[in-house]
């Protein structure tokens, strides 16, 4: 299940930013044209645009929870990777990792999880997208993610006895909160994802529950991140050997490297990290029967 290197190719997005350099107005314009989010200032031009070409999918409604998949056109059931969004929900980032997802083989699905709060990805303050995040509920994360598996599990083309879940950010965050919660996880892959609570809407964090956490997760962390420094991913390690889940659980550090490295619409992107923590997400399912 490996992604071939046709599938991934560059946005020519530059005619959507004439004025980009200069104009704010038109930048904003263009990011949302493009289905980017505005407040995390992406440099359209290098983000990976992966075609749907072979693949079913696309936007769909799973009870009330907006969502959007992607899985193979052929091969029968395919194993489920669930893919948590940052704290913009599901702009066009997070549904090109699940078109990526898709040509590696599997049966790819990120929910909206801001639904019930608004287009978080649309708002031009971060201020304001951080505050209308941190609204949402661990209990209702989820509660939603719990649906999108029950609905995979009437898809003829998806095998959820093969489940696995990854994340960026406040998404990287879920992954470790929600093996914690679904024992039916296989496997977890979380990008640097934060690891305390944030009060009040999500009092406890990973730190609080490394004796949960016994399904195989791994955590890739940039050295440089300065929002999740050193200091926490060391604790999260402690925490997880001092109840004996390190030896299913794994933490890589990418040494000097920023927050969201992945983050291939945004100047924080590293090309080599990025390519090197793929690899290593796939390799990871694989090992643990998501594939």
């Amino acid at each position: 299940m490996e992604e071939s290197s046709r599938d991934l190719q560059n946005a020519d997005l530059n005619s959507l930013l004439p004025d980009v350099q200069v104009d704010r107005r038109g930048f904003i314009a263009a990011a949302l044209a493009a289905g980017f989010a505005v407040t995390a200032e992406p440099v359209l031009a290098q983000a990976i645009k992966t075609p749907m070409d072979g693949l079913d999918g696309g936007d769909v409604k799973i009870g009330d929870i907006p969502a959007y998949y992607a899985v193979p056109k052929r091969g029968g059931k395919r194993p489920v990777v669930l893919v948590v969004a940052e704290i913009w929900g599901n702009h066009e980032h997070i549904k090109d990792v699940v078109r990526r997802l898709g040509h590696a083989g599997y049966f790819a699905v990120a929910n909206e999880p801001y639904f019930r709060i608004g287009e978080l990805w649309k708002l031009t303050d971060i201020k304001e997208v951080i505050a209308e995040a941190n609204k949402l509920t661990d209990e209702q994360a989820f509660a939603d993610l719990d649906a999108v598996v029950a609905w995979a599990a009437k898809d003829k083309r998806a095998n959820v006895e093969k489940l696995g879940i990854t994340g960026f950010c406040r998404g990287g965050r879920m992954v470790w909160m929600y093996t914690a919660h679904n024992k039916k996880v296989d496997a977890g892959v979380a990008w640097y994802g934060s690891l305390m609570p944030i009060p009040p809407a999500m009092p406890t964090g990973p730190l609080d529950l490394t004796d949960k956490i016994d399904r195989p997760v791994l955590g890739l962390y940039g050295g440089a991140d300065q929002g999740i420094p050193l200091e926490q991913i060391e604790r999260l390690r402690a925490g997880l050997h001092a109840f004996g889940n390190d030896k299913k659980s794994r933490i890589h550090v990418y040494e000097g490297m920023p927050h969201a490295f992945n983050a291939d619409y945004r100047p924080s992107y590293r090309k080599q990290a990025a390519a090197d923590g793929w690899k290593r997400m796939l390799a990871w399912f694989k090992r643990h029967g998501v594939a």
